[in-house]
């Protein structure tokens, strides 16, 4: 058990939105993509992240004071407004552990076409979607997370 002081290698698992200050391209998501997962294998995060009408659903996960530290600096980049952490807290094993950063447009047509599509799918990725109930961004999350690897046959992402 972790006592009250937090360690710098604990793993973490941390939730949050935010929102485009200018609209991404599918040509700028990729380059965001790249550079995500380039920057996250060396920092050893893993994660996913899905995108809605310029909104942001991310999940990241690794040490304590890396995820932080990249959290802090999503919240300074200027590409973002109303960063906003959903919910934050320990782990004891990753739920992405192969996903250096796992991706899915929500906006995309072919999501809203896909078969079993759910309504709990049709989500805007805003801070109020989720005010009454911050597991249900992680849900989606994961939710994503078993479609890719049903889709692919992999979990690398």
């Amino acid at each position: 058990m972790i006592g009250v002081m937090a360690y710098s290698d604990e793993l973490i698992s941390l939730v949050y939105l935010s929102t485009a200050v200018v609209r991404f391209s599918a040509q700028d998501l990729v380059e965001l993509l790249t550079k995500c997962r380039d920057n996250n294998s060396k920092l050893g995060i893993t994660g996913m992240l899905l995108f809605k009408d310029g909104n942001f659903l991310q999940v990241l996960e690794g040490e304590r004071g890396k995820v932080l530290a990249l959290y802090k600096r999503i919240g300074k980049d200027s590409r973002h407004r109303r960063v906003t952490a959903l919910s934050q807290g320990p782990i004891t094993q990753r739920d992405f552990p192969d996903w250096s950063m796992g991706f899915h447009d929500l906006g995309a047509d072919n999501t809203l076409r896909a078969p079993g599509f759910s309504p709990f799918l049709d989500t805007s990725l805003r801070a109020a979607d989720f005010s009454g109930d911050p597991g249900r961004a992680k849900k989606l999350l994961l939710l994503f997370k078993e479609e890719k690897l049903l889709a692919k046959g992999t979990g690398a992402g």
